[in-house]
């Protein structure tokens, strides 16, 4: 009742202020309270993904799901691909409900055929990012305890590096094609081809409620290896309904180039299930082809990191430029200068900028169009959810806490660090078989004794009612649209000889969005800098974004009293030659060396001629 006398009174301000940003306040809280209507609704009744699919097959059977290159998918096209890809785990009788099977694939249809098929089984998906290797692969196996993995045929290479250790878990391996050439992992494909696409009963997965995971997502969060954020149904569900939030329609045709294994690429496909539209798959992001792609398939909503604006911002200018029918831009990480390049050269696109994590329970949607802005910070909106900025000690990586040790709000325009209550509405689930990491996101007492709040680990500000992304904090940084977890590749470097240890975090580079990976490295005793081996090692064990460009040599590395590395100085200092006394080296790909910076290298860096 409280909601719509509020609503009601604000509706009212409306009317005196007809220029303000009260009436797209209230649609918003409006439309997040149906939402949530809807969301209580499914979870009284355990409605998953996999029902919403079951009834939009049944809608709209014939209306294309899928377009990937020159083949279209319509939705019974999908159903029947993954009952056959159910079938063939179900027939392999090492799988059953309630196990995890792990994907390892690009962005290609069989991926969501094979998503799909778990959800159909109540087995949860564990998706896994197709550029880690090695130990980090391991890692992601021992947290979700995946019984099988499914690999994509052009990474037979990854899988039997590690395979060893798969058959010790007793992991059942299999490889999407007709034959495969390792001992003891087994072709999926043929089988595929020769499996029934008759329906599946539903009762296959009548052991999932709402509350049951449907699959994990890996996210470097704030430091250490991947972390298997737990995704439940309900977490999939709110995935699903952002595309509801964000204006889309059924009738539109959205545009995904992003990864499948992020969250963000996975509401491109959850959320179409739920809205009935058409999606169009890229396996990779090209910005030469974006627009084509557009005007091939009549796009009318595309999907976007901030990297993405900037790359086509930069492409060479086309006369056809705004022949488009593109209307809607949904994504995150855009800067105010990109979204105005962007705007006026490729026409009057709504877009809506917004702010989340995999993990976490609060997101922001900027509706109103504001540029450089990821959401209003509102009267309604916060009696919806309840949340704040922080004071945060950078250098300690720690909240401020007063004398009664509790958290002080900053200022109006002051950066903080956001936090979001953990309720029973609003929870917080957490990483699979990560208990440590679990805890560490969590902050006890914050304005009062036995509260408990979500640290979202990023620094964001309010400035006349509009939040503004700022940083994150810890111990990550963001590149190439990952997150890169710096104790990661600091354990990675350190295990070269000459290297007693690194310091790893991220600088800014002009004219690129998030930061660029450096170290600063203290040598060990007796030994000098083997460039040429260090290069060789990074490019072994450390995915292309997580490399480090830079790095610096120095006699030891400072630290906190608590013994934690020193990171805010060496940010500032960051790579000028003319402001850094120690020796620094840059990494020369083409010379597979990381070469002595210079003055004309540091020159060429800045000014963009040499590209990173």
């Amino acid at each position: 009742m409280l909601i719509f006398i509020l609503l009601a009174a604000v509706g009212f301000l409306v009317f005196i202020f007809p220029r303000s940003y009260f009436f797209q306040d209230v649609q918003h809280v409006l439309t997040r309270w149906r939402i949530k209507n809807r969301l209580q609704k499914y979870i009284e009744t355990d409605y998953t993904i996999a029902d919403q699919f079951a009834d939009t097959v049944k809608a709209h059977p014939h209306k294309p799901y899928l377009r990937y290159k020159d083949e279209t998918y319509t939705y019974r096209d999908a159903d029947e691909l993954s009952n056959k890809a159910a079938r063939v785990l179900l027939q392999s009788g090492r799988v059953k409900g309630g196990d995890t099977i792990a994907l390892f694939f690009g962005n290609e249809p069989v991926f969501l055929w094979l998503w799909l098929a778990a959800l159909k089984i109540g087995c949860p998906a564990s998706l896994l990012n197709y550029n880690i290797r090695s130990k980090s692969l391991l890692h992601c196996f021992s947290c979700c305890g995946a019984k099988a993995l499914i690999a994509a045929e052009e990474l037979q290479d990854a899988v039997e590096e590690v395979l060893p250790s798969l058959l010790e878990q007793q992991v059942t391996t299999f490889i999407m094609a007709d034959r495969c050439r390792i001992p003891d992992v087994e072709s999926f494909k043929d089988k595929m081809s020769k499996a029934s696409s008759e329906p599946l009963p539903k009762d296959l997965r009548s052991h999932v409620t709402m509350r049951s995971p449907a699959g994990y997502i890996y996210t470097s969060g704030t430091t250490g290896l991947p972390k298997a954020a737990v995704v439940t149904h309900t977490k999939l569900w709110m995935y699903s309904l952002f595309q509801c939030m964000s204006g889309i329609e059924s009738s539109d045709v959205i545009y995904v180039s992003l990864p499948l294994y992020h969250s963000a690429g996975l509401i491109g496909a959850s959320g179409s299930i739920e809205r009935g539209t058409t999606v169009v798959l890229k396996n990779k992001f090209s910005s030469s082809q974006f627009w084509d792609d557009c005007r091939k398939y009549n796009v009318t909503v595309i999907q976007y990191i901030g990297e993405i604006m900037r790359y086509l911002c930069n492409t060479p200018k086309r006369p056809e430029d705004q022949i488009h029918k593109v209307r809607l831009a949904v994504g995150n990480g855009m800067r105010g200068d990109v979204w105005q390049d962007f705007i006026s050269r490729f026409g009057n696109i709504d877009i809506r900028e917004f702010y989340g994590a995999t993990e976490g329970n609060f997101s922001l949607l900027n509706y109103s169009g504001k540029m450089g802005s990821v959401g209003r910070d509102t009267f309604l909106h916060r009696r919806l959810f309840r949340y704040a900025l922080i004071k945060y000690d950078i250098d300690e990586d720690k909240p401020v806490r007063d004398s009664s040790g509790f958290c002080t709000e900053v200022a109006p325009g002051e950066p903080g660090l956001l936090v979001t209550e953990i309720t029973l509405r609003t929870p917080f689930t957490g990483y699979a078989g990560d208990v440590k990491q679990t805890e560490k996101k969590r902050l006890h007492n914050v304005f009062k004794t036995g509260d408990m709040f979500f640290n979202t680990g990023d620094l964001l500000r309010v400035e006349n009612n509009f939040f503004y992304f700022q940083d994150r904090v810890g111990d990550t940084f963001r590149w190439k649209g990952e997150n890169v977890a710096t104790t990661e590749v600091a354990d990675v470097i350190t295990m070269v000889d000459c290297i007693k240890e690194a310091n790893v975090y991220g600088v800014e580079v002009p004219g690129q969005e998030g930061r660029v990976g450096m170290a600063a490295i203290a040598l060990s005793d007796g030994q000098s800098f083997d460039s040429k081996g260090v290069f060789k090692h990074v490019e072994k064990f450390l995915p292309t974004y997580a490399r480090p460009r830079f790095m610096r040599i120095q006699s030891t590395l400072e630290t906190t009293g608590t013994f934690k590395h020193m990171k805010t100085k060496l940010t500032q200092e960051g790579y000028n030659p003319n402001q850094v006394t120690v020796p620094l080296y840059f990494m020369d790909e083409k010379l597979k060396d990381y070469v002595p910076l210079t003055l004309d290298i540091y020159d060429s860096v800045i000014s963009g001629q040499i590209k990173i």
